[in-house]
């Protein structure tokens, strides 16, 4: 029997991004404040559909806003890694990323009980040592690379990249990759950001981005029997009034078609009982 999933993942960064871009004045941070507005609105929305989902939560968030953090978990959502100062690996020495990991995951102990078993690196930027760094700390998964969209993977350690050579692959790894996209995450669409060398136009409609996820789901349904699809949101972002409207739609569009609502854990439990299932 057909079974799709679906991740709707959230990265509660609050004020954390613009920070990391060393924007601190006081209109950027409201932007990032606005995000615990939008928190209470997704929980909301969440409860009245029975939607499970997973809020990757840089330690930033949890001790600035320790009731917004605390009503996550009451709600009986995964909390799961995304940095402490949302800085991303790529611009840290290997001292500094494997000081944020264990930073962040002191900070998410000490709010659920346990350290996260997912991970996703601020603005999906893998270092060359993250893979060795997730393993070393002892994560599940990662869900920062795009190599599939609707299946897991094993994420490879190793791989040799140069320039005018054919790429030398490395090995795989027992962490699996919970594979994402950005025409799925709502901040590249919607997001105005304005940067000293860059600027970022955001603003699109509602409405065109719904058709857009809404035919990915559609597609995935019917060239799969089991798969994954996975949704990235920014309370700061989806949290506005007519964004919100159209994450409702959405989620009627797919629990109409069967859509099964998981945390990315679940997810992943699932996708291994079914590979050990396929080996014996």
């Amino acid at each position: 029997m057909p079974r799709h999933i679906v991740c709707l993942t959230l990265d509660f960064d609050t004020m954390s991004p613009f920070i990391s871009r060393g924007l601190t004045s006081p209109s950027p941070l409201s932007r990032g404040e606005f995000g615990v507005i939008g928190a209470g609105r997704l929980l909301d929305l969440f409860k009245r559909y029975g939607v499970t989902s997973t809020w990757f939560t840089p330690g930033f968030t949890i001790e600035t806003y320790p009731e917004a953090a605390a009503r996550v978990v009451a709600a009986g959502h995964e909390v799961a890694h995304h940095g402490w100062t949302h800085r991303p690996p790529n611009t840290l020495s290997r001292e500094e990323e494997d000081a944020e990991l264990a930073r962040g995951n002191a900070t998410i102990k000490k709010l659920t009980g346990r350290h996260a078993r997912g991970y996703r690196s601020p603005s999906w930027d893998l270092s060359p040592h993250s893979i060795e760094l997730l393993l070393k700390h002892g994560f599940d998964y990662d869900s920062s690379l795009m190599g599939h969209d609707y299946l897991p993977y094993r994420a490879r350690q190793g791989d040799v990249i140069t320039l005018e050579k054919p790429a030398a692959f490395g090995r795989e790894t027992k962490l699996v990759e919970m594979p994402i996209a950005w025409s799925l995450d709502d901040f590249p669409h919607f997001e105005y950001l304005r940067q000293p060398n860059s600027l970022q136009q955001g603003g699109m409609s509602a409405r065109a981005v719904e058709q857009n996820w809404t035919d990915d789901f559609d597609y995935m349904t019917q060239i799969l029997d089991w798969s994954v699809i996975t949704y990235t949101f920014h309370p700061f972002v989806i949290g506005r009034g007519h964004r919100m409207m159209m994450l409702e739609r959405l989620i009627r569009h797919m629990a109409d078609r069967g859509a099964v609502f998981l945390s990315m854990e679940q997810a992943l439990d699932e996708w291994q009982t079914r590979q050990a299932k396929a080996a014996d």
